[in-house]
């Protein structure tokens, strides 16, 4: 298998993803808040998250060592969009490197449409890897509003760079 490298490392993900997408039990959500957000979304549990990313080689980390949505220093994937979960496949196909997860669905986040809480969000611990992946892959658009460095990738997702971690906004399941 090594001879098909980062492309092999990609359909592998790819067809977890597609195994994930049309999963039993997944449900879906209809409507927000924002008329720019109307599209159905799909949430995950906790277990059908855990899935996906455990099987993706992606791992996670609490500082309360707990998944629980209601306890801030816990990390949730309950009510995480698809998208959010396949987008972080996606980027660990794509650079290669080691993802861990340090924040998710719960609460404790800033909020708005597309939050933590919502599901359009993810937290990432800030190794090397992955920080000079995002770097070298994705656009640099400046500073967001709250002063931290962010890059954009072709997909129209967000990432930014806030100190310790990376602040990942998923639009769309594209890295």
């Amino acid at each position: 298998m090594k001879k098909y490298g980062r492309l092999g490392t990609a359909l592998g993900a790819l067809a977890l993803v597609l195994g994930a997408l049309f999963a039993p039990g997944v449900g879906v959500i209809t409507g927000a808040s924002d008329a720019s957000a109307q599209a159905t979304v799909t949430k995950l549990t906790q277990a059908q998250a855990e899935s996906m990313f455990r099987a993706a080689g992606i791992t996670w980390s609490s500082s309360g060592g707990c998944t629980n949505r209601n306890n801030s220093t816990c990390t949730s994937f309950d009510g995480l969009n698809q998208a959010t979960a396949q987008g972080a496949v996606t980027l660990k196909g794509a650079c290669g490197c080691s993802i861990n997860i340090t924040g998710g669905t719960e609460v404790g986040h800033a909020s708005g449409t597309y939050s933590h809480y919502n599901g359009y969000k993810l937290d990432y611990s800030d190794y090397s890897g992955v920080s000079s992946y995002i770097k070298g892959a994705f656009t640099y658009i400046g500073l967001r509003g709250d002063g931290y460095p962010q890059w954009q990738a072709a997909s129209g997702n967000l990432y930014a760079d806030e100190g310790n971690h990376w602040d990942a906004t998923y639009y769309s399941c594209g890295c």
